[in-house]
């Protein structure tokens, strides 16, 4: 039996299956995306002054791996366009390029959380709070805290300073900048009995980061969707293009809006986390 309405669209609507179908579960991902938004609105507003950190991401990798969705959103446009001229050979090299922003894109992020990983924020119990790489055995650690301290009952840690990568209020960075001084490529040591919280930038951090890998990783799980069904449609699913171009054309548009949706939710992304 033969689908309805799986090429030519409804009446009552002027949409096909596939399209309605897509734009039901886009406003499913708006409650989904807003309800987080609207999380990090009530939290950020309800954090008391001083509390919610500041300038602990790479403002500019952010920058450019929203130009490069920026530039998959194009792509997309462009290779169903190829498509709709009958330009097959265009529509593939179009789509590759997607596919390789889109990867291209959770590899830059994978490097962003790499990097927030190895960095850590240590409270003193004067007061002091310092940031920077912890340098053990010539590495540097991951995911330590006062309680991989405890476990590994070491009596002090070396830090290598950074405290211009955090921009704290100016109380929090004259400490900053006094404890560091004279230390810029030098390792401090900091006496164990002397650190009252030991964290790296992970959720457990503060309320900032938990709702930053939150969201981030929730929008780079739909990158990751998104890239896997224009990849199939790209690849495997083309014989389709043979035995009913129309329909794939269709299939092309619907993967389209998805990714128009992943892209935009990201220029809301950047701003809020980023730059705000």
């Amino acid at each position: 039996m033969e689908i309805p309405y799986a090429v030519h669209p409804r009446q009552d609507t002027g949409l096909y299956n596939a399209k309605l179908g897509i734009w039901l579960f886009l406003a499913s991902e708006v409650m989904l995306f807003g309800g987080l938004f609207s999380s990090y609105i009530i939290l950020r507003i309800g954090a008391a002054t001083g509390d919610w950190v500041h300038g602990l991401l790479n403002i500019p990798i952010g920058t450019f791996n929203t130009a490069v969705l920026i530039t998959s959103s194009v792509t997309v446009v462009l290779s169903w366009s190829a498509l709709k001229v009958g330009n097959f050979a265009k529509y593939r090299v179009l789509q590759a390029i997607t596919i390789l922003c889109a990867l291209g894109f959770l590899g830059i992020k994978s490097f962003e959380y790499r990097e927030k990983f190895l960095h850590y924020e240590v409270w003193k119990k004067d007061g002091t709070r310092l940031l920077g790489h912890i340098e053990h055995n010539g590495a540097h650690p991951m995911f330590w805290n006062t309680q991989t301290l405890q476990q590994m009952k070491l009596d002090s840690i070396k830090l290598l300073p950074d405290p211009e990568h955090y921009r704290m209020n100016a109380k929090e960075m004259a400490h900053a900048r006094k404890e560091a001084r004279g230390h810029a490529h030098e390792p401090v040591t900091i006496k164990t009995d002397e650190i009252q919280r030991l964290s790296a930038f992970v959720p457990g951090h503060s309320t900032y980061f938990a709702i930053y890998f939150t969201l981030t990783a929730l929008h780079a799980l739909h990158v990751l969707a998104g890239a896997i069904v224009i990849a199939y449609i790209w690849g495997p699913g083309a014989k389709l293009w043979k035995t009913d171009p129309e329909r794939y054309i269709n299939r092309v548009e619907v993967s389209g809006l998805f990714w128009h949706f992943v892209d935009l939710v990201w220029i809301f992304l950047f701003p809020v986390l980023y730059l705000l």
